[in-house]
């Protein structure tokens, strides 16, 4: 089962405003018999001004679907698109613009620089491009993720839910048309994880971003609007409106198909 195709293969102006979607993607590794499917045709639409979460078993393709998504990894077969931009046919130089420009990431470990402080590490993506940031957005930002009292403060200087927002307001503060989130709150005490995820909730509610989110966490899971199942590299299940409960029910229910 897939995500629900807006648009007839190869048109490139959906119905829906769609931040991102794929058809018939496909991520092989190895050859002949030892072929790997890591995707297998995945269909899939990211529906803009939403948080959607990817979830699966250990090996079902939900990082390599992200990584695909984001111009990460290159893709064996199929397209994908960021808007109205197909991403499969460019070059390594556009995919890099593409990535700096509209897209923001968030990943386990927080990849924040040591020697640069808070405010510093906010902007850096934007001075690396240089371009001036808009400093209304970069404040309402911070403002927004409770970091106005750390800007000052380099990351050993901050606590983990600290450092990892001081990471989501990186990725928020170019106003990235799809901020892409893997495993979050990997690295976190509950406490922390718990308000990274709010953070990122209030980005999609408040700052009209939009998110995708790759966890194995159904507490995590839970803050997004809908969560897309993965199984051996396709899609068997969508749910919208997930609580934790929910989620863990559909997990506990792939786990016992799979056994047997």
């Amino acid at each position: 089962m897939s995500t629900p195709v807006t648009a007839p293969t190869g048109d490139p102006a959906p119905e829906v405003p769609l931040a991102a979607r794929a058809r018939s993607l496909t991520k092989a590794y190895g050859t002949g018999e030892t072929v790997v499917r890591a995707l297998d045709g995945v269909d899939v639409d990211i529906t803009r001004g939403r948080f959607t979460a990817v979830m699966g078993p250990s090996g079902s393709g939900k990082s390599t679907l992200m990584h695909c998504l984001a111009g990460l990894d290159t893709v064996s077969a199929g397209r994908v698109w960021l808007g109205d931009t197909e991403i499969t046919s460019l070059k390594e130089r556009e995919l890099t613009r593409l990535r700096r420009d509209r897209i923001g990431f968030m990943f386990q470990a927080f990849n924040l620089l040591p020697t640069l402080n808070a405010a510093e590490n906010i902007t850096l993506p934007m001075d690396i491009a240089g371009r001036a940031p808009d400093r209304e957005w970069v404040d309402q930002v911070i403002d927004t993720l409770g970091l106005r009292n750390r800007l000052s403060h380099r990351p050993a200087q901050l606590s983990g839910g600290q450092q990892q927002r001081v990471a989501c307001a990186r990725a928020l503060a170019s106003r990235p048309e799809l901020i892409f989130a893997d495993e979050p709150t990997g690295n976190l005490d509950s406490r922390s994880g718990a308000e990274v995820l709010g953070f990122l909730r209030e980005a999609v509610d408040r700052l009209a971003q939009t998110v995708v989110m790759v966890t194995h966490d159904p507490g995590a899971a839970a803050y997004s609007d809908l969560v897309l199942f993965l199984a051996d590299g396709r899609i068997v299940d969508v749910m919208s409106g997930p609580t934790a409960e929910t989620v863990l029910e559909r997990m506990k229910r792939f786990d016992t198909l799979r056994r047997s």
